[in-house]
Formats: structure tokens, C-alpha cells, sequence
């Protein structure tokens, strides 16, 4: 998958994937929307945050929400050595 950034190793918590199951949703759809740089249901401030860390190599966040309601947090790193999907009460 060619994006903006690269991911590094995908990993999820158990929470999150539970999510996506009862969603009957795949995380490749979140995955291509963080990657092509849609931060998903985020206010001005963390967009314009997650843009000067595109540019400077921070850490990135992207946040959704599946068909089913729940919401996902996509942390991609610093180092782009791994990116995570997770609930945000599992942060």
C-alpha cells in the first residue's frame, strides 16, 4: 500500500479488532484513509498538528468510527517502525 508515510509493522488491540469484527468492517479501509492522509473525525487543531507532523516526522493520529458506532484510534509512529490500531480507552 503506497501512501504518504510509511507504516511500519500493523498491529491491533483485541479491542479494536472486536470493533472492526462486529463493524464487519476491514481495517484496510481505515488503514488507506490514514496513509492517504484523511485523519478522520478530528478537529482543526490535531489536523493542522498532524500535518506538521507529516512534514517533520512525528507521530501521526488518525481517528474514526466504524459502521457499528465505535471509535478507532491510528497511531503511526515517530519513527514509522509501526503503526497501531486501538480503542481510545485502551490508549
Amino acid at each position: 500500500m503506497r501512501g504518504l508515510f510509511d507504516l511500519g509493522t500493523l498491529v491491533t488491540t483485541q479491542g479494536a479488532l472486536m470493533a472492526l469484527l462486529r463493524a464487519q468492517q476491514s481495517p484496510l479501509e481505515l488503514l488507506e484513509r490514514h496513509v492517504g492522509g484523511d485523519w478522520g473525525d478530528l478537529c482543526p487543531e490535531d489536523i493542522t498538528e498532524n500535518e506538521f507532523a507529516l512534514a517533520h516526522g512525528f507521530r501521526l493520529f488518525s481517528s474514526y468510527s466504524t459502521s457499528a458506532g465505535d471509535r478507532i484510534w491510528v497511531i503511526t509512529e515517530a519513527d514509522r517502525s509501526v503503526t497501531t490500531f486501538l480503542l481510545p480507552d485502551e490508549y
